[in-house]
């Protein structure tokens, strides 16, 4: 961690610094509310260090996100016309763009074409090695595509009512790849769709655009992802801190099998095993756990207990969360679906 501004505040913190460290050195600046930059620690919680400084780590990483007053009040413009037209919407992150795909090494069936077009785009990392494509797919390296996104919701009991939100940059294929995502979701909405001549000014900006992508997947009721990357992390990490709310993660690995096998089922037994191999990725309160290494990836719901509270309310309402999970889990549908 380290602050971005000039002196008199600049500072590199050393790692493995002691708390005193932080108390005396680090707490003054951030009460000076000074700009910071958080290395490589942005959605990851240390598994064995003092409770207070992981509270501390927790308000860096989820409170002190701040954007400029434009994107914030687009972003916000473009959630409350999400909510004009549905009462609850899903955002899904595809990160379906062509560079994200060229680095996956992976193959998503588009013939010699897309294999020429990936390999190109490849060759702006000199150091990636050489990869299987097959390989990468049965170990739930590839994201999903657009379609496979799709089916695995509507198997999990989306109508196609739901109103959702697709946040992406440039999408691989275009329209064509976006078609059958459509034609299960009519209800499909984009910041292009939604914002038109207001989004003008940030075009030029992938970073402000994404930002924008934050907000609405942040305020949406269910956020859906389709990698593992730090946007997708970070978002999954805050929706628990800040209160918990779904954020679901695709088995790629369990899925990848069953995609492939999707002409030789049934609807109903390709439904019922998409429902069985997400156990675990639904974004259940108390679904993460810590994990073997030095980090794990989500904040746990202890670290958000208040001091002299053995059971604050978040806590109380992520076990009422839990409790419910247990019954069927309800279809988002369209406005007016109680």
């Amino acid at each position: 961690m380290r602050s971005m501004e000039k002196n008199p505040y600049s500072m590199r913190v050393p790692r493995k610094s002691p708390p005193e460290y932080y108390l005396d050195q680090v707490l003054p600046i951030l009460k000076r509310r000074r700009v910071l930059q958080l290395t490589k620690f942005d959605y990851r919680l240390a598994n064995n260090i003092d409770e207070e400084l992981q509270k501390l780590r927790c308000r860096a990483n989820f409170h002190a996100l701040r954007f400029t007053k434009p994107i914030q009040e687009l972003g916000q413009k473009l959630v409350l016309r999400m909510r004009e037209m549905a009462i609850r919407f899903i955002a899904v992150h595809l990160r379906f763009e062509p560079d994200m795909l060229a680095f996956s090494g992976c193959y998503f069936g588009g013939g010699d074409k897309e294999r020429y077009e990936l390999a190109e785009i490849r060759k702006r990392w000199e150091t990636l090695p050489d990869l299987d494509a097959d390989g990468e797919r049965s170990r739930g390296k590839c994201p999903l595509t657009p379609h496979e996104v799709g089916l695995m919701l509507r198997a999990l009991g989306f109508a196609n009512d739901t109103y959702i939100y697709v946040a992406s940059g440039e999408i691989y294929g275009g329209e064509e790849t976006l078609r059958p995502l459509r034609d299960l979701f009519p209800n499909f909405y984009t910041k292009e769709k939604l914002a038109n001549e207001e989004l003008k000014p940030f075009l030029p900006f992938s970073s402000r655009l994404a930002a924008i992508d934050y907000i609405v997947c942040d305020e949406s009721d269910v956020f859906v992802t389709n990698n593992n990357g730090n946007m997708a992390r970070i978002l999954a990490g805050r929706r628990r801190y800040m209160g918990h709310k779904r954020t679901i993660r695709p088995n790629a690995k369990r899925l990848s099998s069953l995609f492939m096998e999707r002409d030789k089922k049934d609807w109903d037994i390709f439904a019922r095993k998409v429902k069985a191999v997400q156990r675990g990725y639904m974004g259940e309160p108390d679904e993460m756990r810590p994990g073997r290494g030095e980090f794990h990836e989500y904040p746990y719901s202890c670290i958000c207990k208040k001091n002299g509270d053995p059971e604050s309310e978040q806590v109380r309402g992520n076990q009422g969360l839990k409790n419910r999970s247990k019954e069927e889990e309800p279809v988002l549908g369209a406005k007016g679906d109680e």
